[in-house]
């Protein structure tokens, strides 16, 4: 797959990386985070997007916020910052034929940015979705996306990334993205 093709439902997946209970206060606009990784989410449900989710060290950052745990998968739990160091997330992503992975989560300059580079060096088309990842300071969040995009990693919408694996209007599931673009603009203005 050539770098910055578009995103396909069947060969995508979703990472939502560490977005914990005490964590999650410390981040800046918060709620949008929270509105747009549920967004990621329910619309990779949609098209059959392969989803992982991951916990930092839970015992320290407790658990992935109630609001977004619902709606993922188990998630193994992990001291090291890349997810990758936890085998099997890179290994069902690889084993799906899921070569591009959409990343979402907190912090970007930390989890993130780790998980995104190894996964860049393991061979995987990397999209990072700019408005679900945050970091606690918001230079930090700037930078580690500067450094993202150069290192390789496509940056995206969480919107964008929705109608990518949609791929063209008229179809049922597109019509059910519709109204979930309908819901979330209700709480973005």
């Amino acid at each position: 797959m050539a770098r910055g093709a578009m995103m396909q439902a069947t060969t995508t997946g979703l990472l939502v990386i560490d977005v914990q209970e005490k964590l999650l206060p410390l981040i800046p606009e918060r709620e949008r985070l929270v509105l747009n990784i549920r967004f990621l989410i329910d619309a990779a449900e949609l098209f059959g997007i392969l989803i992982q989710a991951t916990e930092q060290y839970p015992k320290g950052l407790g658990a992935t916020v109630a609001e977004l745990a619902g709606r993922l998968p188990p998630r193994p739990e992990k001291t090291a910052f890349s997810c990758c160091a936890i085998p099997e997330v890179p290994q069902r992503f690889a084993e799906a034929g899921r070569k591009q992975v959409l990343l979402a989560g907190i912090e970007a300059h930390v989890c993130v940015q780790q998980t995104a580079l190894e996964l860049l060096h393991r061979g995987f088309e990397v999209f990072i979705a700019a408005d679900a990842v945050a970091s606690r300071y918001v230079v930090d969040r700037d930078f580690a996306l500067r450094r993202l995009e150069q290192a390789g990693c496509v940056l995206t919408t969480t919107e964008a990334a929705a109608f990518e694996w949609a791929g063209r209007a008229g179809t049922e599931p597109f019509r059910t993205l519709s109204r979930l673009v309908q819901e979330r603009m209700k709480f973005l203005t």
